[in-house]
Parts: structure tokens; C-alpha cells; sequence
């Protein structure tokens, strides 16, 4: 069986950033996202090894929900201006690899995971024998679970 593996790299970059002491480069930028970001990523390479691999982030564009319900995410604090500039790095660390990024404007990250988790499940021969596992600290994705679909969600730190 074939493995797809869907990150949300939102979810797994704030984790990071909140995990790990503020780690700088030789030139003094702040990089502990990126390290910690990196640490997971390489890790769920080792354990899974998967054939398909996709990171989903969130774009700075107000989603949907957002136009919906002017107070979607109001409480939500703002983003650290340390982890900001992190998201760039990340990014084209991610494409010089040939890592595929997926985001869209007016949708979050998991949006875009759930539509390609339910779009695996499709029973045409290019999905047929497609284990999804979706890496991400949200537990609200632990709905798109079922016999194909799994989820990986970091508990403590970066490899818990």
C-alpha cells in the first residue's frame, strides 16, 4: 500500500516555535521554528516513509469563515513577530527539497487536508490503496479518521 502524508504546517510550526528556546543562526536570526520544524518533519521521513508527502500551510488572506463570522479566530492571539519571519525560511527550505506546498487564499490548512484526505478516498485506480496520515496538533482533523486515514498528533515537545 501506498503512503500519502498530509502536514499541517501551521499547526506543526507554532508548536515548534513554542517548544524550543529562541535558537539563532551565525547571524543572529531567530531560527528555533525552522530547527524545530525540521526535527519533526525529518522525523516523520524516518518513521513513516511515506511515497507522497504534501505540507498544507494557512495564507495571510482572510479565509471563508472569516467573512462568515467577522469574530472567527477574535481571540486567537497574534502571531509572534519572531515565528513570522520563520515561515519564509521554512518555505523555500520546503521547495528547494521538491517538497509540495499547498495553501490557498480563503482557506486554512486544514481545510486543504481534509479535501485531499476525502479526495484519496475516492475509488478510482490512482487512489486505490492510499494509506493518508495527517501530521498536525489540531485535534478537530481527528474527524477525517477511518480505515484509511490516520493521524499523527504531537502530544509533548517536538518527537512525542
Amino acid at each position: 500500500m501506498k503512503k500519502l502524508v498530509l502536514i499541517d504546517g501551521n499547526a506543526i510550526l507554532h508548536r515548534a516555535f513554542h517548544a524550543l528556546p529562541p535558537l539563532t543562526n551565525k547571524s543572529g536570526i531567530i531560527v528555533n521554528a525552522v530547527y524545530g520544524f525540521f526535527s519533526m518533519f525529518l522525523k516523520i521521513l524516518e518513521d513513516q516513509k511515506p511515497d507522497f508527502i504534501i505540507v498544507c500551510f494557512d495564507k495571510k488572506a482572510p479565509t471563508f469563515r472569516k467573512e462568515l463570522y467577522v469574530g472567527y479566530q477574535a481571540k486567537r492571539p497574534k502571531m509572534s513577530d519572531d515565528l513570522v519571519p520563520q515561515i519564509k525560511f521554512v518555505h523555500d527550505i520546503l521547495e528547494k527539497s521538491k517538497i509540495e506546498i499547498f495553501e490557498v487564499d480563503g482557506y486554512e490548512a486544514d481545510d486543504l487536508i481534509g479535501t485531499i484526505a476525502y479526495q484519496t478516498q475516492n475509488p478510482k485506480p490512482k487512489t486505490q490503496n492510499l494509506e493518508t496520515i495527517i501530521v498536525s496538533g489540531d485535534r478537530d482533523m481527528l474527524q477525517l479518521v477511518n480505515s484509511h486515514v490516520k493521524m499523527i498528533a504531537p502530544v509533548t515537545g517536538l518527537t512525542n
